[in-house]
């Protein structure tokens, strides 16, 4: 049997036993066939773990992505995971094989001057002052979409003592403060909730017809609003929460708060927003720093 008849049984077995989907056989044949062709006439159920290694390299010199490359990698280890059950080699040569790390992307966050410029712009109709309710408690609290869609009028919000209280991801329950321009917008916003929520609807934000608003509407109304304000940047929920944890780490340098505050199970999520800190501090070394000026 030839390297090529050997893929194609995997591939077989794939879907009628394991019930692979038709996109992932799809992607497995594509990674196997590549290997195929980068081997020639080499028989690449001989290969050795050296080699797979030389032919990884030569895929991402050629410009394939971490990411890709990875997906790439799980294919051939697949292949040949299932060429040693069936004693067809004695070992699989892509144990150890790893694709280069991925960089980490950075969330964008708004700078200080574009946060208070989308904040301040003033609110005419009962819609917009229930829209600014909304992004201040995003940027106060560090809130989540899901979170903030879910609040109820009589339930989590403590304005008086400055505080909300969310179930967030896996259940978890934490309470959050509410800064006095978030407490100050949500008040505006309820003295003419009453002129658009039906009766006994429970919702804290709701919509032109009386009922809760969607997260898809809420984030919406944010692009809508920051594009009428002139942003000049796609700012979504979660921006606004990235904006929040960024400022707040500039201002006390105190991860494990900010961690407390977003929800985070590990402190290595939080941590991210060290590296926005960092890009901020090399601004102002790069600005004020006399060796750091250009001639």
């Amino acid at each position: 049997m030839t390297a090529q008849a050997s893929v194609e049984q995997f591939l077989t077995e794939l879907a009628h036993q394991r019930r692979a989907s038709p996109h992932t056989l799809a992607a497995y044949r594509h990674d196997l066939e590549s290997l195929l062709r980068l081997v020639g006439a080499t028989d690449a159920r001989v290969l050795q773990g050296f080699q797979l290694r030389r032919q990884a390299m030569q895929l991402h010199g050629s410009g394939l992505a971490p990411r890709s490359l990875a997906r790439v990698l799980s294919a051939w280890r697949a292949w040949y995971r299932w060429l040693a059950k069936r004693g067809e080699i004695a070992r699989n040569p892509c144990v150890g094989l790893r694709a280069p790390k991925q960089p980490k992307r950075l969330p964008k966050a708004l700078s200080v001057a574009q946060t208070m410029a989308l904040l301040d712009a003033p609110a005419a109709s009962a819609l917009e002052k229930r829209d600014i309710a909304m992004f201040e408690l995003f940027y106060s609290s560090g809130l989540r979409l899901t979170e903030l869609a879910g609040l109820d009028i009589d339930g989590g919000l403590d304005l008086d003592a400055g505080e909300v209280t969310v179930t967030g991801k896996r259940g978890k329950t934490r309470i959050v403060p509410v800064g006095t321009q978030g407490a100050r917008a949500i008040r505006v916003w309820l003295a003419v909730r009453e002129s658009l929520a039906k009766p006994e609807e429970p919702a804290l934000f709701v919509n032109h017809r009386g009922g809760r608003l969607g997260a898809r509407s809420i984030e919406r109304r944010l692009d809508r609003w920051a594009r009428h304000q002139g942003a000049g940047v796609h700012v979504h929920p979660h921006m606004l929460r990235h904006s929040f944890a960024s400022h707040l780490l500039q201002s006390s340098g105190d991860l494990r708060a900010v961690q407390e505050m977003l929800g985070h199970a590990n402190i290595g999520t939080t941590q991210i927003y060290t590296h926005l800190d960092f890009q901020h501090l090399a601004k102002v070394y790069d600005a004020a720093h006399p060796r750091a000026k250009k001639k």
